[in-house]
């Protein structure tokens, strides 16, 4: 018998919690933040009068909810001869996104990866024999059309110049090639060594089953003991199947990159999301 626990409950500390309280509490009035996002993009910063006509609220009410941003940290207030000035406190353009994630659990350690992975899977080290199952199964996914911006199978010589070595895998199942991942360094500058972007792709006839699990697996497992830091990959926000696979193996989504580029003449978003070593 198989029991499955959930993962134990975390509580933020109370001094970090009160923190955001306050900030939440601070903005839990309207007027409040329509005028925070005018001071957010007004450039150089705006008056007190400027913002009382933008918003259509009397100076009193408009120097009250000033006062109130300000005591939390969101604006900054200072005079320029009888007016005053408003701009941004840079700080809480990263600030209040980082409260948000650190409540919503999304900055709490992550799962490594997935456990339940089908014993009749072997992940191995991709060998020369392999390439042509790699580029038929390529071309399966490619022919989904939430795969990949590709529109033709890359050749062996453009794959293997590119994928990291020692980052290479294949999944058997009976002895026949289902599925493969890779590595690709996102950059060749020193200080991004440990960054690199992901590809999984599973064999039609095989999807569903559990191979992707046990190359993902592979992947991390192996990236981490390698000192990658980062492991990244944009994905459609169709292909729903990866990104729950990706997300049950420690990713994050960073966001959403709008029309980010053309498939045979047709834009598409991608969804990006990271992966950080745990131990980095």
């Amino acid at each position: 018998m198989t029991v499955v626990t959930s993962p134990a409950a975390q509580v933020l500390p109370e001094g970090e919690a009160g923190t955001y309280a306050e900030w939440f509490a601070c903005l839990a009035e309207p007027t409040r933040v329509r005028l925070l996002h005018a001071v957010a993009t007004a450039p150089g910063g705006i008056t007190v009068g400027a913002l009382t006509e933008l918003l259509g609220i009397s100076q009193s009410t408009c120097s009250h909810h000033v006062r109130k941003l300000a005591d939390v940290g969101f604006v900054r207030v200072r005079k320029e001869g009888t007016a005053s000035v408003v701009t941004i406190n840079a700080a809480c353009c990263s600030g209040l996104p980082h409260a948000a994630d650190a409540v919503m659990g999304l900055l709490a350690p992550r799962p490594c990866c997935p456990e339940d992975v089908p014993a009749d899977v072997t992940v191995r080290a991709l060998g020369d024999d392999d390439w042509p199952s790699v580029r038929r199964i390529y071309g399966e996914g490619m022919a989904t059309g939430i795969a990949t911006f590709e529109t033709t199978v890359p050749s062996r010589a453009v794959l293997d110049a590119k994928w990291l070595p020692g980052h290479r895998w294949v999944a058997e199942v009976d002895g026949t090639v289902v599925g493969w991942a890779a590595a690709t360094p996102t950059s060749a500058r020193d200080c991004y060594s440990g960054v690199a972007e992901t590809s999984i792709y599973v064999a039609e006839g095989h999807r569903g089953r559990g191979i992707g699990k046990a190359l993902i697996r592979k992947q991390v497992t192996a990236a981490d003991e390698a000192g990658l830091w980062t492991l990244e990959t944009s994905i459609f926000p169709e292909n729903r199947a990866s990104l729950a696979l990706h997300h049950a193996a420690g990713y994050r989504t960073v966001g959403i990159r709008e029309r980010i580029a053309q498939r045979n003449g047709e834009w598409h978003d991608t969804v990006l999301l990271e992966r950080r070593n745990n131990l980095g």
